[in-house]
């Protein structure tokens, strides 16, 4: 079973940066891919930012050039560096991982949501 925990939401400025972070456990071998979520209030459900276990990203167009996803194996966990920080980027952020064990049995999981709110 694959069990992810996030951290680093928080209130900044527009302009500013933020780092969120998304821990698998440790019965995670590694971590095959991942993908970031967002939702604001009253919106849908966007998907931000995703990679693959060969490396590669894809970004939505609304924070191409700001937003920077990434995986440390070393240490299982995804990461999503945020700059230039936009008060529509205002949203709850989730992850989503899909893992294998030692087993090699994958399995998909999502964080438990973490606020960023980004003040004008």
């Amino acid at each position: 079973q694959v069990q992810l925990v996030e951290s680093g939401g928080g209130l900044v400025q527009a302009g500013g940066s933020l780092t969120l972070s998304c821990a698998a456990s440790k019965s995670v071998l590694e971590i095959i891919a991942m993908d970031w979520y967002r939702q604001a209030a009253g919106k849908e459900r966007e998907l931000v930012a995703s990679i693959t276990w060969r490396g590669v990203t894809t970004y939505a167009d609304s924070v191409k050039g700001r937003f920077t996803i990434s995986i440390n194996a070393a240490e299982n966990t995804g990461y999503l560096q945020m700059n230039s920080l936009k008060p529509e980027d205002t949203a709850v952020y989730r992850c989503h991982a899909r893992g294998r064990d030692y087993l090699g049995d994958e399995a998909d999981s999502w964080g438990q949501g973490t606020q960023v709110t980004v003040s004008s």
